[in-house]
């Protein structure tokens, strides 16, 4: 869109799919995107994608919890971030469905998160899985395993980050940190719980019917033409 364009405030969001982006490239988009927003050069946006290996570490975490040198974990091809978000230290990998809605907090940061957990427990629900959100160690959880992490940032009433939903995710990434702070919880997958799972695409097409009803939003689908994570994020994201 236009520099000093300015986009009329409704109840309608875009969302893409991005396929396998790497993790500092996708935070770049996510501030483009919540820049361009408050601009008012663009929609409010939900990003799902999967990322590379990489352990990221929230604003307060411990780096204690990160339980191998840095050096060794890029020998196995982890990458090692810091990153703005709550919480504390978590993994993300192939298999594991990454969503970042950039939206504005019209219901608080409280309201956020419950809306992003209904549609991932009505999504497991209607699998036949019984899992429930928890504020308090914030996440969906299965039992006394985790299968949903979620933290987000805000700045000037727009969130981004998002959630990570482990769909057939190797957990050998995780034995390499102490998930979310949590020593005595566990964590768990969709494959680990019916045996299977889709592609991580076909669970964010599935997902948007839910992120409509609980965000109280419209989703149009913005696709993005021969994504090349090398080149500038701009060229990219083009205007829609």
């Amino acid at each position: 869109m236009a520099a000093g364009c300015r986009l009329e405030a409704e109840a309608v969001a875009e969302w893409s799919w991005l396929g396998r982006v790497p993790y500092r490239p996708a935070l770049e988009l996510q501030e483009q995107i919540r820049n361009e927003i408050l601009a008012g050069c663009r929609r409010e946006t939900l990003l799902l994608l999967e990322h590379p290996a990489v352990i990221t570490l929230g604003r307060h975490a411990d780096p204690a919890h990160v339980l191998l040198p840095i050096p060794a974990l890029r020998a196995r091809g982890v990458e090692v971030c810091r990153t703005s978000r709550g919480g504390d230290v978590t993994f993300h990998g192939p298999g594991q469905l990454v969503g970042y809605p950039v939206f504005r907090l019209r219901r608080g940061v409280r309201g956020h998160m419950q809306a992003m957990a209904t549609s991932i427990v009505a999504w497991l629900a209607s699998l036949g899985l019984a899992a429930e959100w928890r504020a308090s160690t914030p996440g969906v959880w299965i039992g006394a395993d985790k299968i949903c992490a979620f933290g987000v940032h805000v700045r000037h009433g727009i969130a981004t980050h998002g959630f990570a939903l482990n769909l057939a995710v190797d957990f050998e990434g995780f034995s390499t940190i102490v998930p979310c702070g949590l020593p005595s919880a566990g964590v768990t997958s969709l494959a680990r719980q019916i045996g299977c799972a889709p592609p991580p695409e076909m669970v964010a097409r599935s997902l948007i019917g839910l992120f409509e009803k609980n965000f109280g939003v419209q989703l149009i689908e913005m696709r993005v033409p021969g994504c090349n994570w090398t080149a500038p994020l701009t060229r990219m994201m083009e205007a829609s």
